[in-house]
């Protein structure tokens, strides 16, 4: 058995869709409470009955995860996330905070709800926050994002052809290996998926 992860899509307020067999995935409405589609397996087919679907569920504002069981083909209401850029302020020990870039409101989320998001915001800049019934629920980072090299040991000339690594740490505090050309001071683009080192900015 195979667990996939989704890439979640925006949500169409005031319809339903189907649980799907396809590898995409959604927010929707369960019992009650709001969940994300976070990871799903592959249909699992029987002569006696329809074929079902394991998933693990999260929950939107609990941040709560659970294995469920579906029906292939079952419907569910879709949840409706709203997005606004917001211009990330600073964090502490609990909370990430915001300011709205439009009404200049000042919010918070809890970085448990941000969960690795965290590591690639950069103080002053902007990013993208998604709401669920105007309460901030988290961001969605781009592909990809460029961050200082603050610590490394130096690179020396002739590296580029080694394809050896080293660990650097970028201005946001995060560890990461690059190639052994990368010297403190150069930016570097990262995988926000994988969390790895892509390219030099």
């Amino acid at each position: 058995f195979t667990w996939w992860k989704i890439k979640l899509t925006h949500a169409v307020p005031g319809r339903t869709r189907s649980l799907p067999s396809s590898r995409s995935g959604g927010r929707h409405r369960w019992e009650d409470s709001a969940w994300e589609r976070w990871k799903y397996g592959h249909l699992r087919r029987t002569a006696q009955r329809k074929p079902d679907l394991r998933t693990k569920l999260r929950g939107i504002i609990s941040g709560k995860v659970l294995d469920k069981t579906f029906i292939a083909g079952e419907d569910f209401d879709i949840v409706e996330i709203e997005k606004c850029r917001a211009q990330f302020m600073y964090k502490d020990t609990d909370n990430a905070y915001f300011m709205d870039s439009q009404t200049f409101d000042q919010f918070q989320i809890p970085l448990d709800a941000l969960e690795d998001s965290v590591k690639y915001l950069k103080e002053g800049e902007d990013s993208t926050v998604t709401k669920y019934e105007g309460k901030p629920i988290g961001i969605e980072l781009p592909p990809k994002v460029a961050l200082k090299v603050i610590e490394t040991t130096p690179g020396v000339k002739g590296d580029t052809a080694t394809g050896g690594n080293k660990a650097a740490t970028l201005e946001t505090g995060i560890v990461i290996n690059v190639p052994l050309f990368i010297n403190e001071g150069d930016s570097v683009r990262i995988n926000t998926e994988t969390g790895e080192y892509a390219e030099r900015a």
